[in-house]
């Protein structure tokens, strides 16, 4: 089967596959040539593979799998990095995506929290008798 994964701005792996594991929020899952169609979200994981025996490896800051036509494995990502060795990616690639999505989170959440702030303040501006000294 063809495994195919992309970022916004690169094609990171382009190849065949005999099998993959991935993982999304339920856990780990495999797939094999055949595979029904399928489409899932990925968590902050590193997705294996094996093409002739030899494994292979990529982090993956999340994203999209999907199974097409059962010869088809395409995933979507936000960031991905490939490599042979798994315990750096495992330690110092997967550390910074987790980091990375920790970090945005906490943006997230301020940022929500100033837009609320404004709209509390519009509310009271708005309420009658606002603007006339209370």
């Amino acid at each position: 089967m063809r495994l195919r994964i992309v970022t916004p701005l690169s094609v990171v792996v382009d190849e065949e596959a005999d099998s993959l594991r991935a993982e999304d929020a339920s856990g780990s899952f495999g797939i094999w040539p055949g595979h029904a169609p399928f489409l899932t979200a990925l968590t902050v994981s590193i997705l294996s593979w094996k093409k002739a025996g030899v494994e292979r490896f990529c982090a993956l800051r999340g994203g999209v799998l999907t199974v097409t036509g059962g010869s088809t494995v395409a995933v979507a990502t936000r960031a991905a990095v490939a490599g042979d060795d798994l315990a750096t990616l495992d330690a110092q690639v997967l550390a910074r995506f987790k980091a990375d999505d920790d970090a945005e989170r906490v943006e997230h959440v301020e940022t929500m929290r100033l837009q609320l702030h404004a709209i509390r303040r519009m509310i009271s501006r708005l309420q009658p008798g606002a603007g006339q000294g209370r």
